[in-house]
């Protein structure tokens, strides 16, 4: 509640009205507040976070693209994530032209399927690689024959698997390509209101560079959105590589075989001297019979030994450690 004038205070508004000097617009002005349009038709779906943590999992399966793909088109293959954005999918459709080569791969265990999208000049590049051709486009754009559709249906069901381990971290996926369309006309496999993050990557095989764009639509990861962030995936990421993957290298290197050999001592002699060495000959070394001897493991000083024997061998008995501090 505010304070109550006084009758002083009242005469001296009055006086001020009756002047001029007090204009009585001015007491009815209030700060002006912000307002942030929303648009309805186009919700806001995807935060920043996610974006970014899409844009981290494909820039791994990109990372699984530059490394498998040259296995089968025999040309070096690099892999880069440009953006991840969020749009409805009638912006999508909208961009699409003809010919254009639509992947549609079923995300199960989630509900619906995601798009993959590949240039139509690295589609017909792949066509041509796969052919025994150099790689290279048509000069002149033109509908895929079928025969070129089952090459290209190889290579993009090898895509689609390779998606498996970026996704892991979130949820434990099994895509399979249900099929493939040419036809933008035919590309409406979700409600064009419907939000999706696209994400694009540049595809460069050989000397030849296209697009290839992943259209995932929010339906499709709402059960799982609340993962999509980079702390849970971080963690997640850390917990999978602190056990799987140090099991894994720990039991590789328990079996790996590394050359040990032990340092009896140094000398030098001239090259006439080892030409003429003869059995019974003496060579001094730099070491008393008493000495330690030097155990090397591979090229690292590890070990200090005495000589001895074992049974009917040579052998050495390790008195003390060499720590890589020393």
């Amino acid at each position: 509640m505010g304070d109550t004038l006084s009758q002083a205070e009242i005469d001296s508004l009055l006086n001020a009205l009756s002047s001029g000097e007090l204009n009585p617009d001015e007491l009815n002005e209030t700060p002006e507040k912000s307002i942030k349009n929303y648009d309805f038709a186009r919700p806001s779906k995807f935060s920043k976070d996610h974006l970014r943590t899409l844009e981290i999992i494909f820039e791994n399966y990109g990372r699984l693209l530059s490394t498998n793909l040259p296995a089968y088109l025999r040309k070096n293959v690099q892999v880069e994530v440009m953006n991840a954005e969020a749009n409805t999918y009638s912006e999508f459709s909208n961009a699409l032209s003809n010919p254009v080569l639509l992947g549609v791969v079923n995300f199960a265990p989630l509900d619906g399927n995601i798009i993959i999208e590949l240039a139509a000049n690295v589609g017909f590049a792949i066509v041509d690689r796969m052919l025994g051709g150099f790689g290279a486009p048509l000069e002149k754009s033109r509908d895929f024959t079928e025969i070129e559709l089952v090459i290209l249906e190889r290579i993009i069901e090898i895509c689609t698997n390779l998606l498996v381990e970026p996704w892991e971290s979130v949820v434990a996926i099994e895509p399979r390509l249900e099929r493939i369309e040419t036809n933008s006309q035919f590309a409406q496999f979700i409600s064009p209101s419907e939000m999706t993050a696209i994400v694009t990557m540049n595809l460069k095989i050989g000397d030849i560079e296209g697009l290839m764009n992943i259209c995932i639509p929010y339906s499709c990861v709402e059960p799982v959105i609340d993962k999509l962030n980079t702390k849970y995936w971080y963690s997640a990421m850390k917990d999978d590589a602190s056990g799987k993957y140090q099991d894994a290298i720990e039991s590789i290197i328990d079996y790996a075989k590394i050359p040990v050999r032990a340092m009896l001592g140094r000398s030098s002699i001239s090259v006439n001297d080892f030409a003429n060495l003869q059995l019974g000959d003496i060579i001094k070394l730099d070491t008393k019979v008493d000495d330690e001897l030097e155990v090397y493991v591979g090229n690292i000083k590890k070990f200090n030994a005495l000589p001895g024997a074992a049974s009917n061998s040579y052998a050495v008995r390790v008195t003390s450690i060499i720590r890589e501090e020393q």
